[in-house]
């Protein structure tokens, strides 16, 4: 069975050319834009991995990410902040918030692929 990724992303542009390169690596992508749906597509879908733009409309990614770790049924659910931040300090911000890999945009195709089997231990 194909590994599920949950996408959260609101940028359209972002949200496609993401979902092209896991779709081509593979991957069954679903998709969420804001923070609110992320925590129900996890509900609905329970992916193996989750992608997660930490800014995001009505819920930001921070928060989504707590509260999705802190359900005990999906906070074994390895998440990857995928953010346009890169100041000093923002890595430790997504890290507390549970995130358990941090990248930064653009998304480089290669390291994302390298990251998502490191962390789902699928790498040769």
């Amino acid at each position: 069975m194909a590994t599920k990724i949950l996408l959260v992303e609101d940028n359209p542009q972002n949200r496609y050319l993401v979902t092209f390169l896991l779709e081509k690596s593979g991957y069954v992508v679903v998709v969420a834009e804001d923070g609110e749906e992320a925590v129900a597509a996890v509900a609905e879908h329970v992916p193996d991995i989750i992608l997660m733009d930490v800014q995001l409309p009505k819920l930001d990614g921070y928060e989504a990410t707590r509260r999705i770790k802190a359900d005990e049924r999906f906070a074994g659910i390895p998440l990857i902040a995928l953010t346009a931040h890169s100041m000093k300090g923002d890595r430790g911000k997504a890290m507390a918030a549970g995130c358990d890999d941090y990248i930064t945009k653009p998304v480089d195709a290669d390291q994302l692929i390298s990251r998502i089997e490191e962390l789902l231990g699928t790498r040769d």
